[in-house]
């Protein structure tokens, strides 16, 4: 049984705890917050028995084999560094880390220790992406990708009222691209790996960080335009675009239905389990790893990628995070 710990006590957190349920592998046992009182609290409705408002407390104990870490993404560099140094397994939320420097010294860390390390990309452990994946193949070769998340913000309104929540807060590492846009940038990553060049844009709100942004990936022989945003809602489904036929992708954070268009017209649907908590998939594949003593960086090489485009989008962006002056 591998017992694990969660720091951070936001709705990521609830909803990971859901889908942990149904791994068997799985044990909840111990629940960091920068308050004892909300720790216990939180941990309480899921029957955690170990309590902590030290992370260095919760890096010793020896009654906790992992941690899946959900703060802010500006401490986690930091806070998976502290756990693996203490020979922690650890899965953290997306974005994996502020900046390409911190992920890769991360791997470098777990590697070294001899721990599971890895970033909690629901999407590309959701069956909906081996779909995905599978229909690529008879579309090749691929042209053109576009993958788009354009989601309204209920903290955009906050914003326009004066109140910047984690969101908004440049401070945090956060802003769309960090966001919502890495859920375009991670799996063209995994698809098709790291570009040859990326132009990028974005709309950065007054005093603040991106609201809004668009990457274009340039390959050998395809191009790939990623768009997302945080203050408007966007309903047009992602695509891969291949000289045999189109792949259509309804959601691409959480991809349920997904089909190809052939040239000829005709149409191949994928069936998907329809689930409402797609984060079991990354929790099962935690717990394999663990169990399985798999210490490669056969995911984070993905984060990876991912950030060292992110980086590059947010040099061309202006966006500056104060993580970024720490190396």
């Amino acid at each position: 049984m591998i017992r694990f710990a969660t720091i951070g006590t936001n709705f990521v957190v609830d909803w990971f705890l859901e889908a942990a349920k149904d791994c068997a592998d799985l044990e909840y046992v111990g629940t960091y917050s920068r308050s004892m009182e909300k720790a216990k609290t939180f941990g309480g409705k899921y029957g955690s028995s170990l309590f902590f408002d030290d992370l260095t407390a919760l890096a010793e104990c020896k009654q906790i084999d992992a941690v899946y870490i959900a703060s802010p993404t500006s401490k986690h560099y930091s806070q998976a560094a502290l756990m693996i140094e203490h020979g922690k397994h650890v899965l953290l939320e997306k974005p994996m880390a502020s900046n390409a420097w911190e992920v890769e010294t991360l791997i470098k860390m777990a590697k070294n220790h001899q721990v599971v390390l890895f970033e909690a990309m629901r999407s590309v452990f959701d069956e909906g992406f081996q779909a995905i994946e599978e229909a690529v193949k008879k579309i090749a070769p691929v042209r053109r990708a576009g993958f788009q998340y354009c989601q309204y913000s209920s903290r955009y309104d906050k914003f326009k009222n004066g109140i910047i929540e984690n969101a908004f807060n440049p401070a945090l590492s956060n802003g769309a691209l960090m966001d919502i846009g890495v859920y375009c940038v991670h799996p063209l990553m995994k698809l098709f790996g790291m570009p040859k060049d990326i132009k990028a844009q974005a709309l950065i709100l007054p005093d603040s960080i991106d609201g809004e942004g668009t990457i274009i990936c340039q390959y050998a022989d395809m191009l790939a335009e990623l768009t997302y945003s945080k203050i408007s809602d966007g309903h047009i489904p992602s695509q891969i675009q291949g000289e045999k036929g189109t792949v259509i992708i309804k959601d691409i954070a959480s991809p349920r239905q997904v089909e190809i268009i052939y040239r000829d017209g005709s149409v191949e649907k994928f069936p998907i389990q329809d689930v409402s908590n797609n984060m079991g998939y990354e929790a099962q594949e935690w717990a394999r790893m663990i169990q399985n003593k798999d210490y490669t960086d056969r995911h984070s090489r993905y984060s990876l990628m991912s950030l060292k485009v992110m980086d590059m989008a947010r040099k061309q962006q202006g966006i500056i995070f104060p993580a970024d002056q720490i190396k």
